[in-house]
């Protein structure tokens, strides 16, 4: 059964990915699609459903819009004056890479995490890089797509003709919308999609620190299968699947504080594990950086900040909710004696009995606890982590304790 796992994981990837566009090349639109299709507002329907779906995965999200437009175009010409991802020469390299990561994450369930964690870090700086080039081009074409096919009501003449585009085929002579929609949409479209691509890329950190391959393929298969469903979704009908990318951007929007700290905890783990930084880092002898953990009273989960001992003796945390909002403290109320350093595979924590994370520290620290214990005068010393406390702090990641905190 263990050695199923992997093919079974690539097999449910690959077929999510694949049937779209089996879907789209073998089905005509009857009436009663065409007729939804022709509705005024459908080009808006279709951009919510696209700027969703490149925001759950913006590389195969992009790849797969743009070899969907590329063989929906009707001849070379019109492949011609499709926009850049849309050509081969982008969305066949993307979808590829996309592959290679459904391929690591099949073989990760039988790959120790010493041997597959290095790609999970390189996935993890794709995805905020594939973010990055969607948030910064592909959403904004998009959402001026749709823009300028709502607006271009008065330029598609007085009888309503239908326009062709990469969205859909829209009766635009029949409704006048309001100009500053065309101007709203650009920005809504690109915050919609740094909402939803938060809490997506919260599951490539969580994958990055997970210690078991098969919670990793678990993750990925139900971030893909969300894909899926919205793709197919919205190639049925627009409508309902803009219903289900406002319901996964709401959904989103509730969790964007879990996500905010979840994606810069994962960043500063990529730049201390891709640079070695650890290897010319050393503490400070007070006030070191580093995220709280699960169990610090009145503090979020992850949330950055710094560690100060005070001349009296007592320990507190100093942070930004946010990273820019005003300097907020808490007293951390466990003796010192009681506190230790749980050494893990690639970060340590600092715990209370050896069961409650209060703090975690970035890779940069690793191979550095004793000065840590030294600093802080911490009387638990320097302790192996093991599988339980990898398990806990897992726990931690998923919910847990650290479910019982606030939200922002």
């Amino acid at each position: 059964m263990r050695r199923t796992i992997p093919l079974l994981v690539l097999a449910f990837a690959v077929g999510l990915i694949v049937a779209p566009f089996a879907l789209a090349a073998e089905t005509k639109p009857g009436a009663r699609e065409a007729a939804v299709q022709a509705l005024p507002a459908a080009p808006l329907a279709a951009a919510i459903s696209t700027i969703t779906s490149i925001a759950i995965s913006p590389l195969l999200g992009t790849g797969a819009y743009g070899a969907y437009q590329w063989f929906a175009a009707e001849d070379e010409a019109a492949r011609a004056a499709l926009p850049w991802y849309s050509h081969w020469s982008f969305w066949g390299p993307a979808l590829a890479i996309a592959g290679l990561c459904a391929l690591k994450d099949a073989l990760g369930t039988v790959l120790p995490p010493g041997l597959k964690k290095p790609f999970d870090v390189l996935e993890t700086i794709e995805n905020k890089a594939a973010g990055f080039v969607a948030a910064a081009a592909v959403v904004p074409m998009t959402s001026a797509a749709a823009a300028n096919l709502m607006l271009g009501a008065k330029t598609a003449g007085a009888a309503g003709g239908l326009v062709p585009s990469g969205l859909a085929m829209v009766h635009v002579g029949m409704i006048d919308f309001p100009w500053w929609l065309g101007v709203l949409l650009v920005p809504l479209g690109v915050a919609a999609f740094t909402v939803v691509w938060m809490a997506s890329h919260a599951i490539n950190v969580l994958i990055l620190l997970s210690p078991w391959g098969a919670i990793d393929a678990a993750l990925k298969v139900a971030r893909t299968a969300l894909l899926g469903l919205l793709v197919l979704t919205a190639l049925v009908n627009p409508w309902v699947g803009a219903a289900l990318a406002l319901a996964v951007i709401v959904v989103a929007w509730l969790v964007a504080g879990w996500a905010f700290r979840l994606t810069f905890f994962g960043t500063v783990f990529c730049w201390d594990f891709f640079t070695v930084r650890r290897a010319r880092f050393r503490p400070r002898e007070n006030d070191n950086r580093m995220f709280a953990g699960g169990n610090l009273p009145g503090v979020s989960p992850r949330t950055y900040g710094r560690l100060v001992l005070r001349t009296a003796g007592g320990i507190e945390f100093y942070y930004r909710p946010w990273l820019v909002l005003p300097e907020r403290s808490a007293t951390v109320a466990v003796d010192k004696a009681r506190l230790a350093v749980g050494k893990g595979l690639f970060f340590s924590s600092i715990t209370a009995d050896d069961r409650d994370t209060l703090f975690l520290l970035p890779p940069r620290y690793h191979g550095h606890e004793e000065m840590i214990v030294r600093a802080y005068f911490l009387g638990g010393g320097v302790r192996a982590a093991g599988l339980r406390r990898a398990w806990s702090v897992a726990k931690e990641l998923f919910g847990g304790s650290a479910a019982q905190t606030q939200v922002v």
